[in-house]
């Protein structure tokens, strides 16, 4: 048995594809389908039923799935003890982020750190707050870059970056005129919103607790997956969000987009609207590379603000 015919395996597992499989790995189909016999002939187990046209795993190919994959994450973590020893001449560096952080605050420093560090390979997963949490969790990624928080005894938290959050309606909006709303009327529009788990939407739904209301007293027009996608909505009528302000900072220029104030009488619970944190995580039991300590270098070298949660 091989590292190369386990990283076969998983890829194939993964699709539950032959053909997919191989692509990833940049390999033909034919030695794909070979490394998979090798393997089943070779310790005398199915790995996979083929039911239509797909490829199931039975199940001894689901254990052996985990197993595999332990296998060639301690043979990774191999290669990046060895790369630590050369310095930073030659290795990876995987990043995961969020939305927000992965499209408006990382590139930069993304950039700085292949300036200075050009034989690092630099990778970047996005996802929403909680799938970056998964990834760090499984190692899948060596930090991870969010705007939410997040509730896991196994990965270290530490502030990088803080980011401000603006209300903003479309230039037709009945808002936009006076650029104020009273914190009475904010069930009185449709919501334009990120996709629950993502940490604009639980922002949102705090600053809303602040104002006493909840989701299911609002009209929520949409949910989308990007917040790209939820300013054009936005800018095109679609109703209010919540937004960072990095991300709503082009629409604001052109006037697409109008930030609105939110007015709380007195003796009435409050919309904040308030800055939030840019968080980095990391595994505490995993080795912490020189290739991630000269990222967390360059960000302090940028002049963020660094600390533990």
């Amino acid at each position: 048995m091989t590292l190369e015919q386990l990283r076969i395996f998983v890829a194939v597992a993964q699709r539950e594809h032959v053909t997919q499989g191989a692509r990833e790995l940049n390999l033909t189909q034919s030695a794909t389908s070979a490394a998979i016999t090798a393997l089943e002939t070779r310790h005398a187990v199915k790995l996979f039923d083929r039911v239509g046209r797909r490829i199931v795993l039975t199940k001894a190919g689901q254990i052996f799935l985990v197993e595999a994959r332990a296998v060639l994450s301690r043979a990774a973590l191999a290669e990046t003890v060895l790369a630590d020893l050369a310095g930073l001449k030659r290795g990876t560096l995987a990043l995961a982020a969020s939305q927000t952080v992965a499209n408006y605050w990382l590139p930069p420093l993304m950039q700085r750190y292949q300036e200075r560090h050009p034989g690092i390979a630099l990778s970047l997963t996005i996802g929403n707050t909680e799938t970056i949490a998964a990834t760090i969790h499984d190692g899948a990624a060596d930090l991870g870059f969010v705007e939410g928080r997040i509730d896991d005894p196994h990965l270290a938290i530490e502030m990088v970056g803080a980011d401000e959050m603006v209300l903003v309606v479309g230039r037709e909006h009945g808002w936009a005129e006076p650029g104020c709303v009273d914190a009475s009327e904010l069930s009185a529009t449709p919501w334009v919103l990120r996709e629950p788990g993502s940490g604009t939407r639980a922002l949102f739904e705090q600053a809303l607790a602040g104002a006493g209301l909840t989701l299911d007293r609002l009209t929520i027009a949409l949910e989308l997956p990007s917040n790209e996608a939820v300013c054009s909505a936005v800018a095109a009528g679609g109703g209010a969000t919540l937004i960072s302000r990095l991300v709503a900072e082009a629409g604001l220029r052109s006037g697409a987009l109008i930030a609105v104030d939110v007015m709380v009488r007195d003796g009435q619970p409050g919309f904040a609207l308030r800055h939030r944190d840019f968080l980095a995580l990391r595994h505490k039991e995993r080795h912490l590379t020189q290739a991630a300590r000269a990222f967390y270098a360059l960000i302090e070298a940028g002049g963020e603000t660094r600390g533990s949660v």
